[in-house]
């Protein structure tokens, strides 16, 4: 609900240019991950931002069993909510992080 709340800086424009960036985490590897992530960008999109997704530069982005998309990093975290990150699955938070740090400061 929270982007529900963002009509006057959809309004005034306050949030062009600014970069943005989505994660998820499903039940399954075939959970909705991708689907999930494109549409948490439709409002973002909407606002102007810069979306930082993974580019597929990313080694662990062609090897991982378990999440990761270029969309955006992805986590599966089992039925019951339980499994803990895969080592690739943080390397690929950790890369989406960093693209997007090196975005905000070419936007500055």
């Amino acid at each position: 609900y929270f982007l529900e709340t963002t009509t006057p800086q959809w309004l005034s424009g306050e949030l062009i240019g600014k970069p943005a960036g989505v994660f998820t985490s499903t039940a399954s590897l075939h959970g909705g991950q991708e689907s999930t992530l494109l549409s948490m960008m439709l409002p973002l999109l909407h606002h102007g931002m810069v979306i930082a997704g993974i580019p597929y530069s990313e080694a662990d982005l062609t090897t991982t069993t378990s999440g990761g998309t270029p969309y955006g990093a992805s986590h599966v975290a089992g039925a019951r909510g339980d499994l803990p990150l895969t080592d690739e699955e943080k390397r690929l938070c950790m890369a989406q992080g960093k693209r997007l740090a090196q975005l905000a400061l070419k936007l500055r």
